[in-house]
């Protein structure tokens, strides 16, 4: 069985240039990657085209095994691949159960027309989403006015409500707490047992990093530089020295 996502070769480059060079990269479903690497680096690139937001020169994305590359965005949405980006994107002026019933109904009407008369569908799910993301005392709330942590927490809601098999989490403990991005890694390691969501993160701090215990990809100058467990990451002295832009790749 393929792959849920597979990059193949992904080449990007901006006039001169180059933002992806060569990237190769496959999660299975309901596995957990983390990539890690410099500012620059082209992580946010990639998820850029993986994505459909950008087309790339060369190379291919593949979603179980079918060429999705250069898709409109809303189309790789709906193949069940959801994006997170930096910066929480909620609906400010909707109560934090308002937020969660959009991405709830357009999972529903991907079914039909007449699932959306199924009210019991989405309405059955909304109490776990709030439990689970500890949302309930905030439900009737105006998402805006939520915690910058509960924001990013509310947005991860809204793509598991959207029935996504895949999400992509861009830096989604930025700005946190040291309790919060705790409770954020706790958090994705729960969704990928319990609802067989993969999940592949982009990630600065290390420490959360080493609490989702999943295969780390190290990214340097738009090319996978090397890959293994947090610890094997953690002990290896060219991954410490490229940060510095000092070392050749291992």
């Amino acid at each position: 069985m393929p792959p849920l996502l597979e990059v193949r070769d992904i080449r990007k480059d901006f006039g001169g240039l180059v933002a992806l060079s060569g990237v190769n990269l496959a999660i299975g479903a309901g596995e957990v990657r983390c990539i890690v690497g410099p500012n620059g680096c082209g992580k946010t690139t990639l998820f850029n085209v993986i994505t459909g937001t950008f087309s790339p020169a060369a190379g291919q994305v593949l979603c179980r095994g079918r060429d999705i590359t250069g898709l409109k965005p809303h189309r790789i949405s709906r193949l069940g691949i959801a994006r997170k980006f930096q910066v929480p994107g909620i609906y400010p002026t909707l109560s934090v159960v308002e937020n969660l019933e959009i991405p709830l109904s357009a999972g529903a009407a991907r079914l039909g027309p007449f699932s959306l008369l199924r009210h019991g569908r989405t309405a059955g799910r909304l109490e776990p989403l709030l439990s689970r993301f500890g949302l309930a005392e905030a439900a009737t709330r105006p998402a805006g006015v939520l915690p910058h942590g509960q924001k990013q927490w509310l947005e991860i809601a809204m793509l598991l409500a959207s029935d996504a098999e895949l999400l992509l989490l861009d830096e989604p403990t930025a700005g946190m707490t040291v309790s919060e991005k705790a409770a954020t890694a706790a958090l994705i390691t729960e969704i990928r047992r319990e609802a067989n969501v993969a999940v592949l993160v982009i990630e600065h701090d290390m420490q959360v990093v080493q609490q989702l215990a999943c295969p780390v990809v190290v990214m340097i100058h738009g090319a996978v530089f090397c890959e293994g467990s947090y610890a094997e990451v953690q002990a290896n002295p060219a991954v410490r020295e490229a940060y510095l832009g000092q070392v050749e790749p291992c």
